[in-house]
C-alpha cells in the first residue's frame, strides 16, 4: 500500500509531467472510482481544466486546478497514477484516464478497486480529519510528546492513526519503531520523553531515506513513470520474519497488532 514516501515520489514525478497541462477529455470506465460533488459530472467538470500544481497530503496525491478545485487521489492498496504517451501499453485495472491537449495522458489504475479519484471544490475541507505531516515544521519533539501523553493505545497503532500523524503506514511504522528500539505494543503514553524524541527522529529519518530511494516496491507500487522504488532493499524488519536482526542478530518475529502484521525484534526493541 503506498504510504507517504511512495505518494511523495509520485507527486514529484507528476509535478514535472502534468503541471501546466490542460485536460482535453476524461474517460471514466468505472463510475464508483471517480467521485464528484452532488449534481456534478466528474468527466464534464474536468474537461478544459488546467493543472496548476501537484502536492501530497498524507497518503493522498493532490492535483490543483486553475479553477481552485482539486483532484484528490487515494491510492489505497493497489492504486497507481502513471503518466504515459498515447498508445503506450495499457495498465491492468485502469478506471480513469485524463487526456491532455497536445498529447499525453494520466492513468489511474487499481486492480482491487479500493482507491478513489475525487473532485473537490475550492472550499471543501476534505483533509480536516488528517493529522500533522511528519516532515513538516509542526512535527516538533514537544508536539509529538504532547500527542502521546495519556494515550493507552499501543504505539504502533498510534503511528498508523491518520488522525494523529498523516502518511505513516505499516511499513514505515515497523521500520521507525525498530530504529528507535521501541516495542510496538508499548502503550503510547508510557514512552519516556527521550524515547519519544528518539521515535520522532526515527520516523523522519526512515521517511526521508525512503523518499530518497523513491519508495518501497513490495507488491504493486510504481512511480509516475511506472518504475519501481528501491527502499525494499534497505528494509530492516518489515517482511523479515525469521531473519536475523541487522542490529543484534536475534530472529525477527511477526506478531499481529491492531489487525496488522507487525515485524520486530524481541531482543533489542524493549
Amino acid at each position: 500500500m503506498p504510504e507517504l514516501p511512495e505518494v511523495e515520489t509520485i507527486v514529484r514525478g507528476l509535478t514535472g509531467k502534468v503541471v501546466g497541462a490542460t485536460i482535453a477529455r476524461v474517460e471514466v470506465r468505472l463510475e464508483r472510482i471517480a467521485v464528484a460533488p452532488p449534481r456534478v459530472n466528474f468527466a464534464a467538470a474536468l474537461t478544459g481544466e488546467r493543472i496548476v500544481g501537484a502536492r501530497r497530503r498524507g497518503k493522498y496525491a493532490v492535483l490543483e486546478l486553475a479553477s481552485g478545485s482539486s483532484i484528490v487521489t487515494g491510492l489505497r492498496m493497489t492504486g497507481r497514477l502513471v503518466v504515459a504517451r498515447n498508445g503506450r501499453r495499457e495498465l491492468p485495472g485502469t478506471h480513469v484516464v485524463l487526456h491532455f491537449k497536445g498529447g499525453g495522458l494520466l492513468r489511474f489504475s487499481d486492480v482491487r478497486t479500493f482507491g478513489r479519484m475525487r473532485l473537490v471544490g475550492p472550499t471543501e475541507a476534505w483533509d480536516d480529519a488528517l493529522g500533522v505531516e511528519p516532515l513538516s515544521s509542526s512535527f516538533t519533539p514537544e508536539a509529538f510528546i504532547g500527542m502521546l501523553s495519556g494515550r493507552t493505545t499501543p504505539v504502533k497503532a498510534f503511528l498508523l492513526d491518520q488522525r494523529r500523524i498523516a502518511g505513516i503506514g505499516n511499513i514505515y511504522a515497523c521500520e521507525a519503531l525498530w530504529e528507535a528500539r521501541i516495542r510496538p505494543n508499548r502503550p503510547s503514553g508510557r514512552l519516556t520523553k527521550p524515547a519519544a524524541r528518539r521515535l520522532r527522529r526515527a520516523i523522519i529519518d526512515v521517511l526521508e531515506r525512503a523518499i530518497e530511494m523513491r519508495g518501497t516496491s513490495i507488491d504493486d507500487y510504481v512511480d509516475a513513470d511506472g518504475l519501481q522504488g528501491g527502499f525494499q532493499n534497505n528494509l530492516s524488519v518489515y517482511g523479515k520474519q525469521g531473519r536475523p536482526c541487522p542490529r543484534c542478530g536475534a530472529s525477527i518475529v511477526r506478531t499481529v497488532l491492531a489487525q496488522r502484521g507487525t515485524w520486530w525484534c524481541r531482543d533489542c526493541q524493549k
